[in-house]
């Protein structure tokens, strides 16, 4: 695979360490490291040194429409020395109070030619920023999903003048694209979640550019997504994806922002005056698609603005799917929600025990479906009690229940997991857990709580809205 390619002008000394200056000549050599293996289950792999057959990409500012990418010209190498079995949870824990630029240099040092960054046409532009900074060659990659904001192609042309490099854009396979709008529409994801669009225009994209590569460097932070990237460290194994020499374990995944705070990666581009996409100043923060990306309110938090129409247990769109925790009464499926265990059932106490909360079998909520007139209205959480969101609304929800007891509302939840999963999903809008409905009196067809913010007030203004 192609991929960008530069280097500074002079060297640059980092941690007591300096770096010769780099040429941009054909004949520049670039260290090759070889296979990455896993020595066990989690975060040692073994590096040995190979030596191939293609010559790194050069740094030249003019483009070159005739690129053949990297990944699809790379002869089979020959081991020709062994080195020492590398331990990267150990590695993780001695950079952990590191500067993004002494891991980004650490990155780069390892893995020459053979670790590219990954652009997203956001902050990522700090990434590049850091390996200029080392003065070390270095390459860059990004995702064309064909979805994006017109903004963020124009960051790009922006961000490959500024440094004088050329990226790789990855597409999704045509063929692929097509099947799926054909049979299901251009905006399907409303309706049945985000993760077959974005498999189709970036997880297989992404899994084809990095079997080129054993090493890729990305823009996670632990403060983006609580949820899911509190726990990134700062360099691991990939657990997902697989790298040049194939298998798990194959590949090595830096996050060398990991621990930096959202506001100093802002101070940090400010001060070095680099591009940025002008959607930042629009009140856009985490940037993907244009269908799926809408911009923040003061408060908000950044992924808020990622997938808004659904509540998932987790907003990822697979590119960083090994943060997902499966904890022992779940799994993941497909759609990003919670699934149980083989049988359908989990065994994970129950939640929401409240005498102030109706527990509705199947049977009480068809019949609750079925009426017309009913004589008072219902408030219904459609929930999985291993579920952390679940678990998470628990206690205002219980707190709701108890101060509309005797108001004239009824507040219930039904165990929609397992067994009764594709019933809710078809009949009562379950899209992730949990799901929240208000079936008034008067109206056959409850009404979906559309908010993420589940707190009694939020609530309550819900309720009497309708009511």
């Amino acid at each position: 695979m192609a991929f960008a390619v530069t280097s500074s002008s002079s060297s640059t000394a980092i941690s007591g360490s300096s770096f010769p200056r780099s040429s941009a000549s054909p004949d520049l050599k670039v260290p090759q490291i070889g296979s990455v293996r896993l020595a066990d289950r989690h975060a040692t792999v073994n590096l040995s040194r190979r030596r191939c057959a293609v010559k790194p990409v050069n740094a030249e500012p003019k483009r070159n429409d005739s690129i053949v990418p990297l990944a699809a010209t790379i002869a089979a190498p020959e081991i020709s020395e062994k080195v020492e079995e590398e331990d990267f949870e150990q590695l993780a824990k001695e950079l952990d109070n590191a500067s993004p630029l002494e891991i980004v240099d650490k990155a780069l040092e390892k893995f020459g030619n053979d670790i590219a960054i990954a652009f997203s046409g956001a902050e990522d532009v700090a990434l590049i920023e850091y390996a200029k900074l080392t003065g070390r060659p270095f390459r860059v990659f990004s995702l064309d999903t064909g979805r994006l904001n017109p903004e963020t192609y124009r960051f790009f042309n922006e961000v490959e003048k500024h440094y004088g490099i050329r990226m790789e854009y990855m597409f999704p396979d045509a063929v692929e694209v097509q099947a799926l709008v054909r049979s299901k529409g251009l905006f399907s994801f409303y309706e049945d979640g985000h993760q077959e669009c974005c498999r189709v225009r970036k997880v297989r994209p992404l899994r084809r550019a990095l079997k080129g590569l054993r090493a890729w460097i990305t823009g996670q932070r632990k403060d983006q997504s609580p949820g899911t990237r509190s726990e990134v460290p700062v360099v691991q194994v990939d657990p997902v994806f697989e790298g040049l020499d194939c298998g798990i374990g194959s590949l090595v995944k830096w996050n060398p922002v990991a621990n930096v705070d959202g506001k100093d990666i802002w101070n940090f581009l400010r001060a070095m005056n680099v591009p940025v996409n002008t959607l930042h100043s629009q009140g856009y923060v985490s940037i993907g698609c244009e269908p799926c990306t809408r911009p923040v309110l003061p408060g908000q938090h950044e992924r808020e603005g990622r997938w808004w129409w659904e509540d998932a247990k987790a907003k990822e769109c697979g590119l960083h799917k090994g943060n997902l925790k499966q904890d022992g009464a779940a799994q993941l499926n497909g759609n990003g929600n919670g699934a149980s265990h083989a049988n359908g059932t989990a065994t994970q106490s129950d939640i929401f025990n409240s005498q102030s909360l109706v527990t509705l079998s199947r049977t009480g909520i068809e019949n609750l479906a079925r009426l017309e007139n009913r004589k008072e209205p219902w408030l219904v959480v459609l929930y999985a009690p291993w579920c952390r969101f679940c678990q998470a609304m628990e206690e205002s929800y219980v707190e709701l229940a108890e101060k509309l007891a005797g108001s004239g509302v009824k507040v219930a939840k039904f165990r929609a997991d397992g067994e009764q999963k594709e019933y809710a999903k078809t009949e009562l809008q379950l899209g992730s857990f949990p799901t929240i409905l208000f079936f008034p009196k008067h109206s056959s067809k409850p009404i979906k709580y559309a908010s993420e913010k589940r707190d009694v007030d939020s609530l309550m203004a819900f309720i009497n809205a309708l009511r």
